[in-house]
């Protein structure tokens, strides 16, 4: 379940990261950790994210969340890049990640399923498509509530 501040983190860290060439990619409030951890992933717009792309937002971010006084308590503010194990989320995920193999999680079944396995075709604004043993399926895209990168493919 997403902490009740996430939404308020996003519209905080989103303009944040944009104004440094940074894109917002998700956050994670660990609450169950002395003190808790507030994990901020970035990408780097134009490459690879650095060290010093996390250190910019870091400096940044933090200024903004002591100015709005957002988490009253103690906390450590961690920001990393999403890796290779996240979810794919943008447009920019489904064009750079074209012929990985993905798993597409549905809310309700689509044709009996609700995972797919498959190398990731493409993403338009109604479906998401994956080549299963040569085989195109268009998933609807408003089922879809998670792409990440299968492991096992």
């Amino acid at each position: 379940m997403t902490h009740p501040l996430i939404p308020q983190l996003i519209d905080l860290a989103t303009p944040v990261a944009e104004k440094l060439g940074l894109e917002f990619v998700g956050a994670v409030f660990h609450t169950n950790r002395r003190p808790p951890v507030l994990r901020v992933d970035i990408r780097n717009r134009d490459g690879d994210t650095g060290l010093d792309d996390c250190e910019r937002m870091s400096r940044a971010l933090e200024a903004e969340l002591d100015a709005v006084d957002l988490i009253p308590d103690a906390y450590v503010l961690e920001i990393s890049s999403p890796g290779i194990s996240q979810e794919l989320t943008t447009d920019r995920d489904f064009i750079a990640f074209k012929g990985f193999s993905v798993v597409v999680n549905t809310a309700e079944p689509d044709q009996g399923h609700k995972e797919w396995r498959g190398k990731l075709i493409r993403r338009d604004d109604t479906r998401v498509y994956i080549n299963q043993k040569g085989r195109a399926i268009a998933i609807p895209r408003d089922q879809v509530t998670k792409v990440q990168f299968d492991e096992q493919g």
